[in-house]
């Protein structure tokens, strides 16, 4: 997704400023990241895309919320399940729709970013 996204906007119900959209209930829109076509293994060898084997989960940003969702924020990068999706085409650009339920995880802030706490 682009970086015009207002993640300082964290009130559920809402969109990014460009989503002609108002999101219901606990449903989240995210932009799913590209998936790459082969992958490569920690010893380096590289895994075809036709290759099968255990599910690989999805990384995404938050485009829009609905209001009954608590735990996700717009921006935030989240963990799902690219099986259990449903695909949505808006303006041109293709989202995925969850419920709050199946995203699994969202990711945490880098700890080198925040000040140490220490008074100098």
């Amino acid at each position: 997704m682009n970086d015009s996204t207002n993640t300082s906007d964290t009130t559920p119900g809402r969109a990014a400023p460009q989503l002609p959209v108002r999101m219901l209930h606990d449903r989240v829109l995210v932009h799913p990241e590209k998936d790459t076509t082969e992958r490569q293994s920690s010893a380096g060898l590289v895994i075809p895309a036709t290759a099968v084997g255990p599910k690989k989960l999805a990384w995404a940003l938050v485009a829009a919320l609905g209001d009954n969702v608590r735990q996700v924020r717009l921006g935030d990068r989240v963990l799902f399940d690219p099986e259990d999706r449903a695909e949505v085409d808006i303006a041109g650009t293709d989202y995925v729709l969850l419920r709050e339920k199946d995203i699994h995880a969202v990711a945490q802030a880098d700890e080198s970013e925040r000040p140490t706490g220490l008074y100098l």
